[in-house]
């Protein structure tokens, strides 16, 4: 009779993991890299190439890229009808472009915090008039009324152009950031500090505030989105800066002069893939702030 003897082991010791931090979104990191390569066009694009050449008649007309027959080194992205250089055009278009949405996120945040905080805490007749002025600023063709105000404006540079979009661009975040102020103001600490005699103002912008930063920059993504596609929608109508060159006046230019026709791809493609970055970046970055917001798109991930 044989006794086998079983030898048992103890189990290895496993080290917790630590939870990983809501932050560390791919969408919301893939779509600050977008963005930042465009930022970084504009602050290095001008320490490696001539962004004087973004002047007309600066440079040989209708010149192809390089890669294709009739291009040139000097200018590898080619030219267009006027003798702007297509690369010089992007470097200093594409931040320009980018800064006109961050001023009208600036200017919308700003006006959508005093008004939502004000409109989501206090209630009463300051809701009831700050909930109408901004559902009727949502009703109103805010692009015709763009159109109108940018036609009567002689002269149109980058913080005209952010001002005139950012007058209709408030009202979302304002809808957005009260909605979320009325969901906490019952919460527990919003009621402790109230009756521990915390001010008005202290309870909503250092309470409350600091537990919206996800959707306050969530709004300040989507306003700067938004103020980006108006403003490419007014320059593309030839209603944008004259002496700047931004990338809906480039595409402008290339509509008015037949480049489709001609096959000159270069002269509005190149405008409309950095569009395209832009957009995809800014969308990926407000998608990513959502999920850090949310849990349960955190889950549902």
């Amino acid at each position: 009779m044989t006794l086998t003897v079983q030898q048992t082991v103890a189990p290895a010791e496993t080290t917790p993991r630590r939870p990983r931090s809501p932050w560390r979104n791919t969408k919301l990191m893939v779509g600050t890299l977008m963005v930042l390569v465009i930022v970084l066009i504009g602050v290095l694009g001008p320490l490696f190439w001539d962004t004087r050449l973004s002047a007309a008649a600066s440079s040989p007309l209708n010149l192809p890229p390089f890669w294709e027959a009739g291009g040139s080194s000097d200018h590898p992205l080619g030219t267009e009808n006027s003798g702007r250089d297509m690369l010089a055009l992007v470097i200093s278009g594409a931040p320009a472009t980018l800064r006109i949405g961050l001023i009208v996120g600036v200017i919308s945040i700003v006006i959508g915090i005093v008004l939502g905080f004000s409109a989501g805490y206090l209630g009463g007749r300051i809701d009831s008039v700050i909930r109408t002025l901004a559902d009727t600023a949502l009703t109103i063709p805010a692009l015709a009324i763009l159109i109108v105000i940018s036609s009567y404006v002689r002269e149109i540079g980058i913080a005209t152009m952010a001002f005139i979009v950012a007058l209709f661009a408030w009202a979302g975040p304002t809808r957005l950031i009260r909605a979320q102020v009325l969901s906490m103001r019952e919460l527990g600490y919003v009621r402790m500090a109230r009756l521990s005699g915390a001010s008005t103002v202290d309870i909503m912008f250092k309470e409350m505030m600091p537990n919206l930063l996800p959707y306050l920059a969530a709004a300040f993504v989507g306003a700067t989105s938004g103020g980006i596609l108006a403003a490419v929608g007014l320059e593309s109508l030839g209603l944008g800066p004259q002496r700047i060159p931004t990338l809906g006046m480039t595409i402008y230019n290339a509509l008015q002069s037949s480049a489709i026709l001609r096959g000159m791809w270069w002269w509005w493609g190149l405008p409309t893939v950095i569009l395209v970055v832009i957009f995809v970046g800014l969308f990926l970055i407000s998608t990513g702030l959502d999920e850090v917001a949310n849990p349960r798109l955190r889950g549902r991930r």
